[in-house]
């Protein structure tokens, strides 16, 4: 019999990647995306017997680093500023296979995207969770997700039609 110990590390180390993915393209950030998804796996552990019972517990997490995220939003006026100035942000390094200017283009397009719409956009499609589960992860009805969802996907679709159209024309 595997401790539960063990049990939380091997789970852990399996989806670690992919918490943080997830984070990011939620939040936009991945200073904040790293603490959202630290504090995701602290109450993880902490929570860690409970949790393993669950009968999904990857949809269980990904409903903790939703949480875990608006608390970091939500409180973030609370948290002390050491920096004269804002840092500029780092932008996540990039692989030789990426296309870096759809990669941009998508990333900025999220980035307009009110935080629920761009959570739907990110859990939905890019988390590949179910409809169910989504709406389990975001504590909300099905019908919500699916309104959010359509919202979201005419936002980027207008957003990314413009940067098409701005790069297709010569000024």
């Amino acid at each position: 019999m595997v401790d539960a110990e063990g049990e939380f590390v091997e789970y852990v180390s399996a989806r670690l990647p992919r918490l943080h993915r997830t984070a990011f393209l939620m939040c936009g950030d991945a200073h904040l995306a790293d603490d959202v998804v630290q504090q995701t796996i602290t109450s993880l552990y902490v929570n860690w017997r409970r949790v393993s019972r669950a009968d999904n517990v990857d949809a269980y997490v990904h409903r903790m680093l939703v949480h875990k995220l608006v608390d970091e939003k939500r409180l973030s006026w609370a948290k002390v500023r050491l920096l004269g100035s804002a840092p500029v942000p780092e932008r996540s390094p990039a692989t030789p296979h990426d296309d870096l200017a759809e990669r941009d283009s998508l990333l900025a397009a999220l980035a307009r995207l009110p935080r629920g719409q761009r959570t739907v956009l990110v859990l939905r499609f890019l988390c590949d969770l179910s409809l169910a589960d989504t709406a389990a992860a975001m504590g909300c009805s099905e019908g919500n997700v699916k309104a959010q969802t359509a919202r979201a996907l005419a936002a980027v679709r207008q957003v990314l039609d413009v940067a098409e159209m701005s790069v297709r024309s010569p000024r």
